[in-house]
């Protein structure tokens, strides 16, 4: 009974955690209202990534949660997709852009990082809360891109180095 008592509170932490980050409780409340209706309207969180990403044959998509993507700009709300090729994050919402012509045309924000070119992923958390947790991933190339604000931080980041972990697997049975 205590472990379920330890597990509802940690998820209570990530629920706060996770709408804090926000810039309005009513704003984000509302976009995960709209994040929800579209996930059902498109038939799942799987088709979603499908439409978004390029999907390759073969491909699986382990997990689909949503987080936050930290930014110079600050924290953009979205869903951190975790496949068996690739790490892919899409905000939830649209952000303006400036084109050459002067004028501005709404996108989605977007990232994608192959497996394989992931050369490790770490955790971190804040000293005074330790409910703030952190992901940093860091690429070969140098690039390191941090996730924050996860309802379940621990199942997100188990599934990304069991991504991380087969991908080098397979790649070491091809040699």
């Amino acid at each position: 009974m205590n472990l379920l008592g330890k597990k509802a509170d940690t998820f209570a932490h990530g629920v706060r955690e996770h709408v804090r980050l926000g810039t309005k409780i009513s704003e984000t409340v509302k976009g995960k209202l709209s994040l929800g209706a579209r996930i059902l309207q498109v038939g799942g969180l799987e088709k979603i990534f499908k439409q978004l990403f390029s999907f390759r044959e073969g491909e699986k998509l382990l997990k689909a949660c949503q987080c936050y993507l930290s930014t110079t700009a600050g924290p953009i709300a979205g869903l951190l997709f975790i496949s068996s090729e690739k790490v892919a994050f899409c905000s939830e919402r649209s952000i303006k852009v400036p084109c050459a012509n002067g004028e501005y045309v709404r996108v989605h924000y977007k990232v994608v990082v192959p497996v394989e070119k992931i050369k490790g992923v770490n955790q971190s958390e804040n000293m005074k809360k330790p409910w703030q947790k952190y992901m940093e991933i860091v690429t070969v190339d140098g690039f390191d891109i941090w996730f924050m604000g996860f309802l379940n931080y621990h199942k997100a980041f188990k599934c990304l180095q069991q991504a991380i972990s087969q991908r080098l697997e397979d790649v070491d049975t091809f040699k």
